[in-house]
């Protein structure tokens, strides 16, 4: 060895330790005073998606289920027209039947009945046209 006896110096520790060590205590408090400000906003973050994910499960519950009363209202609305349409078809076959030749009576009787149906069928359609724009 040589004359001159080595010594051995401490090693410094990672750059983030040495500041934090020249850092002054109300530069240490600041820092965690900033720390705790950040994990209190990624809290409230989760939270805020928590919140949004439950609502638009609610949003599509409520959707499907208006959905299945739309469809059922449908439904329902369309057998009275099926309903109707049988009803006209007999009339008219009832009318042919009675009336021999007088066919003007005929045409009047069958004009009435499909204007009622056509009347219901557009208000069934306009109906739905409102449900789907709102």
């Amino acid at each position: 060895m040589s004359p001159k006896a080595q010594t051995k110096r401490p090693k410094a520790g990672s750059t983030v330790q040495r500041a934090r060590a020249a850092m002054s205590r109300e530069a240490k408090a600041a820092q965690a005073e900033l720390k705790k400000g950040v994990s209190h906003l990624e809290k409230s973050i989760a939270e805020a998606q928590r919140g949004l994910r439950k609502a638009e499960k609610k949003i599509e519950a409520d959707a499907k289920a208006r959905i299945r009363e739309l469809r059922k209202d449908a439904r329902a609305q369309l057998n009275d027209l099926e309903a109707k349409r049988r009803e006209a078809a007999k009339t008219l076959k009832k009318l042919s039947a009675a009336a021999g030749e007088s066919w003007r009576e005929i045409k009047q009787s069958a004009d009435s009945m499909l204007k009622d149906a056509r009347a219901t069928a557009t208000s069934v359609a306009e109906r739905f046209r409102r449900t789907f724009q709102s």
